[in-house]
């Protein structure tokens, strides 16, 4: 295994079936989709792909129904488990990424109309606040529940994240309404 390359995608795998217990891709799915998907986004497909390529690696076990819709079920395997923990152990020099289309379109600004930018900025605010009330929903949900606390915290990150990129798009609006984005 050690000249195997496991991916980013392949540890999420890893540690959702590790925190979860037995998982189906389409657990795998929707239980991302409600995690760790609001900050880390890769194909939807690779969460069928990705298991039997780990289970391959002996780093998954997969038990499949014999009949009906023949769902596989895959659990993590002591060797799944160490290649987990060896990658959380190490620390990371990756720099932060942030791939945000508004960003990109606010670059181009100079080629855009000044309502473009408006609207730009004021779209990007009502998106902001909508998601600083998810999670503050999620936050007031799940937040006491001792069983998941551990995993709340990054939930404390993206809520900075979404307050500081509020602030970001909210002085911007009010920068082009003063007319700064003007030829």
């Amino acid at each position: 295994m050690s000249t195997v390359r496991l991916s980013t995608t392949s540890y999420v795998v890893l540690g959702m079936i590790a925190m979860r217990g037995p998982s189906t891709s389409y657990d795998l799915k929707r239980a991302i989709g409600h995690s760790v998907g609001y900050f880390w986004h890769f194909p939807h497909a690779q969460l069928y792909s990705e298991p039997k390529r780990l289970e391959q690696l002996g780093l998954l076990e997969v038990e499949e129904e014999d009949d009906g819709r023949r769902r596989r079920t895959y659990t993590i395997t002591d060797a799944g488990l160490s290649a987990l923990r060896s990658w959380l152990a190490e620390p990371t020099d990756q720099h932060f990424e942030l791939r945000d289309v508004a960003e990109i379109k606010l670059f181009f600004n100079e080629l855009a109309a000044p309502d473009d930018i408006k609207r730009l900025a004021q779209d990007q605010i009502k998106q902001h606040q909508d998601r600083i009330a998810e999670y503050e929903q999620m936050q007031e949900r799940f937040g006491h529940e001792s069983a998941i606390s551990r995993r709340m915290v990054t939930l404390g990150l993206g809520l900075e994240m979404e307050h500081a990129a509020l602030r970001f798009w909210t002085s911007l609006a009010e920068r082009a309404e003063r007319g700064e984005f003007e030829a």
